[in-house]
This record gives C-alpha cells, sequence and structure tokens, in this order.
C-alpha cells in the first residue's frame, strides 16, 4: 500500500473513524486527546491491537510493536502517523 502523507487532523480524523470501528459506543466529544486512552475507554488488549492494525490498513503507515506506546494517547498517534507518512 502506498503510504499517503497526513497532516496531523487527517491522522487524527482517521483515528477517531477506526476506533468507531472497535468501539461504536464511545463518544468521541468526551476523549481527551492528550490522556492515555487505556485509561478513558474500556478498551481491552485484542481492541488496542484491533485498533493498531485498523490504523495501519487506513494509512498504510507501519507500526512495529516498539512503537505501539506512542499510540496511548490521540495526540501521540496522530504526531506518530503525520511524521512517519512524512517520510514514507
Amino acid at each position: 500500500m502506498t503510504t499517503k502523507t497526513l497532516t496531523t487532523q487527517e491522522a487524527t480524523e482517521v483515528i477517531y473513524l477506526v476506533l468507531a470501528e472497535i468501539a461504536p459506543e464511545v463518544d468521541p466529544s468526551e476523549i481527551d486527546n492528550s490522556v492515555d486512552l487505556t485509561e478513558q475507554l474500556d478498551l481491552d488488549s485484542m481492541d488496542y491491537l484491533h485498533w493498531l492494525v485498523g490504523i495501519n490498513a487506513a494509512t498504510g503507515v507501519d507500526i512495529p510493536d516498539r512503537d505501539a506506546s506512542e499510540f496511548l494517547t490521540i495526540d501521540g498517534a496522530s504526531k506518530y502517523l503525520a511524521d512517519r507518512s512524512a517520510k514514507a
């Protein structure tokens, strides 16, 4: 898959779209983008993994295991995706 360069805002939109697929009961307006998602939402490890895989599928940006901690917050995930897509 070809990776499109994403802005931070575009990355955030993709993150929320994938999150809606994994956890449709979540109200995005109640999420604090700077706070750990695992503290805010009832995501188990499989939900979290599916979220990462979904983000990879939607963006084409590889997310190695060692970088999974960058995705604990929406802000961190958005920055990571914008930075990585620009380098692809």
